[in-house]
C-alpha cells in the first residue's frame, strides 16, 4: 500500500490543535460581518497573503487580530464544528484541542460563552461524527500569573475542561511563573500540558515536567540538546506534541526536510505529529503527515509508529484508546 493511502486509512488522533488556528479567513470575515467587526485586511484572499511570518511573535500578532471576530456563543461553535468536519474527513477519531480564554475575556467576552459554544460543537462532534475529544484550556504565558489564576478560578467555577495547558510567547516566560497555577489545577484532577522547547530552551521542558507536572510537552523539538533529558522522556514514554508545518513557518527549523522529528523518533522518543494553527501553516493533520513523512523519508513502521504514539499519548478513557488501537492495527494491514 502506498505511504500517502495508508496515511488515508489510519484512524488519527490529534493532540496539539488550537481551535483558534483553525479559523480560516473565509469564516473570519463571515463572522467579522456578523458581529460587526472589521479586519485590518481588505479581503479573505489579503488575509491569506499575510501569512508570512518571521517568528511566533509576528504569527501572534495575525492571529490576536483574526480573534477579535469571535464574540459569541455561537461564534465558538461555528469554529469549533468547521474544525471537526475538516477533521472527520481525515478520519481523525479523537481531538483534544486548546483554546485560548485570555484572548476573549480581554475583549469583553464571557468565559461562559466561549466555554459553551465549543464543548456543544465537541458534543456535537460525539454524537454526529463519532470524534471523540478531550478539551485543553491555555494559559497565555506573556500575561501575569495573577490573570492566569483568574482565568483558572472561572475554569473550575465553571467546569467543562480536561486539562490545562501553557502558551504563547515562550521566550522570557519560563514555566516557573505559573508554579502555583499548575498546582491548583493538578489538585482539581485537571490534566497538565505545556508549550515549551519551541523557541525556548530544553530547560523549559525539564522545568514543564518538574515544576509543572506537565504529563505531555508540546513542540519539544529542541530536547536533543540535551541528551539526560532526552534520555529521562524515552525512558518516561513522555509523549511530544511536534508539529513540523508550525516550526518551519515560524522559522524555528529552516525547512521540513531539516526537521528534527526523525532524529526524535530514532532516538526512541514518544512523538507525534500534529498541525497546531492549520489555518496558517498551510495544512491540517493529514496533510501535515503526508509532506512530513515526504520531506523525512519516514517509513511505513515509523508513520504507524506516530499515530500509535498519538493514542498511547491522549487523555481519552482506557476503552477509547484500545478502541483506536484496534482500529490502527486494521488499517495498518
Amino acid at each position: 500500500m502506498p505511504l500517502e493511502s495508508l496515511i488515508r486509512r489510519l484512524p488519527k488522533v490529534e493532540l496539539h490543535v488550537h481551535l483558534e488556528g483553525t479559523l480560516e479567513p473565509d469564516l473570519a470575515f463571515a463572522l467579522g460581518e456578523r458581529n460587526g467587526v472589521p479586519l485590518p485586511f481588505s479581503s479573505p484572499d489579503a488575509m491569506r497573503a499575510a501569512y508570512r511570518f518571521t517568528d511566533l511573535q509576528s504569527f501572534l500578532d495575525v492571529y490576536y487580530a483574526s480573534c477579535s471576530v469571535l464574540k459569541t456563543e455561537q461564534d465558538f461553535y461555528d469554529l469549533t464544528w468547521a474544525y471537526l468536519l475538516k477533521a472527520d474527513r481525515e478520519n481523525v477519531r479523537h481531538v483534544e484541542p486548546f483554546f485560548d480564554p485570555q484572548t476573549h475575556t480581554a475583549r469583553g467576552v464571557r468565559y461562559a460563552e466561549v466555554v459553551e459554544g465549543v464543548r456543544r460543537a465537541l458534543a456535537a462532534g460525539r454524537s454526529e461524527l463519532g470524534i471523540t475529544s478531550k478539551l485543553i484550556m491555555c494559559i497565555l504565558r506573556d500575561l501575569t500569573a495573577h490573570d492566569a489564576m483568574t482565568t483558572l478560578d472561572q475554569a473550575l467555577g465553571h467546569g467543562g475542561i480536561d486539562g490545562i495547558g501553557l502558551d504563547s510567547g515562550e521566550v522570557g516566560n519560563p514555566p516557573a511563573k505559573f508554579v502555583e497555577v499548575f498546582a491548583k489545577a493538578r489538585a482539581a484532577h485537571l490534566h497538565v500540558v505545556a508549550h515549551a522547547g519551541e523557541e525556548g530552551p530544553p530547560s523549559y521542558i525539564a522545568d514543564s515536567i518538574g515544576l509543572l507536572g506537565a504529563e505531555r510537552i508540546d513542540h519539544g523539538v529542541r530536547v536533543l540538546e540535551d541528551p539526560a533529558l532526552t534520555r529521562r522522556l524515552v525512558a518516561a514514554k513522555t509523549c511530544l506534541t511536534v508539529c513540523p508545518l508550525s516550526n518551519v513557518s515560524l522559522r524555528v527549523v529552516d525547512s521540513l526536510e531539516a526537521h528534527p522529528l526523525r532524529k526524535m523518533l530514532d532516538a526512541g522518543l514518544a512523538v507525534t505529529v500534529n498541525s497546531d494553527d492549520p489555518a496558517y501553516f498551510g495544512g491540517y493533520l493529514q496533510e501535515t503527515i503526508v509532506r512530513t513523512a515526504r520531506a523525512l523519508s519516514l517509513d511505513r513502521d515509523q508513520v504507524v509508529t506516530l499515530a500509535r504514539n498519538a493514542i498511547d499519548g491522549s487523555f481519552a478513557t482506557g476503552v477509547r484508546k484500545d478502541e483506536l488501537r484496534a482500529e490502527l492495527e486494521l488499517a495498518a494491514g
